[in-house]
């Protein structure tokens, strides 16, 4: 009997991996087949890296190989964790399975806006008919629930698979969950790293996100514990850095993008959203006051080597509709709303590619 790779991949599709409750050749798994006489040698990957779970798997390969080919079968087997293109394809993953675009927003410095691009940016998707999710995970000053309007709303439960999970609250067509659904308005949220981490890591497992097109986490500033946490816990798609056209806030920016490209993360920098880019008075429509510097965020889009996705004026009614909850990108007809949605629009040419 002819031993071939097309009845060696027959054999394999019999055995599934057990936490992706699927086959291992429709997910992609096998790889490296080599077939010499009566010995077939491959490469398998499993989500659980643990030995004993590469025990099972090399088992179950063998089993099935001899069972449908020949028990005179020799057989050499190497069982390897995901690697990390696949940890982040949704169809492999067990961290947000349902999720096609994991997006993490993330500023090096405070106070440049990021929540309210984040806010827009997951509204405006929204309105387009994308299912969109929302993680706040700036712990120390959550604002999602202010910006949407939600501030007095709690997560639900639900029980799925025998777990009891929550239920994120929704607005706009937006789910959200932020670490300010748990904490009175007016206290203070005191903790230590690990337990922010371990808060974060609660709002991304133990949530019935259910099926998204788009995840957006709302990163605090900086690059410390949190973002850490991110980029180990969860698979992302890449992240976006927010800043304001000015050297100091460009500065910490320029950390920002470092720290996602480092060897250690590794995780694609989608690009760069300039906020508070000019000033335009409502009584002076066609005049543009650049008060924190021109075109900063864009000049250093280019020197980094990532797309400028969008330049954000500075106007009052911006600040205004998040401070009522309800993000400017749904004032239809307004400037505001056109820089947000055309925000939008590069964000998802971007993903597209």
């Amino acid at each position: 009997m002819e031993l071939t790779t097309e009845k060696v991949m027959h054999a394999l599709s019999f055995v599934m991996e057990p936490d992706l409750k699927k086959d291992v050749v429709s997910l992609g798994l096998v790889s490296g087949i080599e077939i010499n006489d009566n010995t077939v040698k491959f490469v398998v990957q499993v989500s659980n890296p643990a030995m004993h779970s590469r025990k099972r798997m090399e088992e179950a390969c063998e089993h099935q190989l001899k069972l449908k080919i020949s028990n005179d079968l020799q057989v050499d087997i190497t069982v390897v964790p995901l690697n990390k293109d696949n940890q982040a394809d949704p169809v492999l993953r067990k961290v947000l399975p349902g999720v096609k675009h994991i997006v993490a927003i993330a500023s090096g410095k405070g106070g440049v806006g990021k929540s309210t691009i984040t806010a827009n940016l997951a509204a405006g998707l929204a309105k387009r008919g994308f299912k969109v999710g929302l993680i706040d995970a700036d712990i120390y000053g959550p604002s999602a629930p202010i910006m949407f309007d939600v501030q007095d709303q709690k997560p639900g439960v639900a029980e799925v698979n025998g777990k009891q999970v929550m239920t994120p609250v929704e607005s706009y067509g937006v789910k959200i969950l932020s670490i300010g659904f748990f904490a009175d308005v007016n206290q203070a949220i005191v903790w230590r790293g690990p337990m922010a981490s371990k808060a974060l890591d609660q709002m991304v497992k133990d949530v019935e996100w259910g099926e998204l097109d788009y995840m957006f986490i709302d990163l605090p500033p900086g690059t410390g514990d949190v973002h850490l946490s991110i980029v180990q816990s969860v698979p992302l798609s890449g992240a976006v850095i927010v800043s304001t056209p000015q050297p100091v806030a460009l500065a910490d920016a320029r950390k920002g993008i470092n720290m996602f490209q480092m060897d250690s993360i590794k995780v694609p920098v989608f690009g760069l959203i300039e906020n508070m880019s000019w000033f335009t008075p409502a009584e002076l429509p066609d005049n543009k006051y650049y008060i924190f510097g021109k075109d900063g965020a864009k000049e250093l889009a280019d020197k980094m080597g990532v797309p400028l996705i969008a330049q954000i004026p500075l106007v009052q009614s911006i600040r205004e509709s998040g401070d009522v909850g309800r993000p400017a990108v749904l004032q239809e007809g307004t400037p505001q709303a056109k820089a947000f949605d055309e925000m939008c629009d590069s964000l998802i040419k971007i993903l597209s590619k």
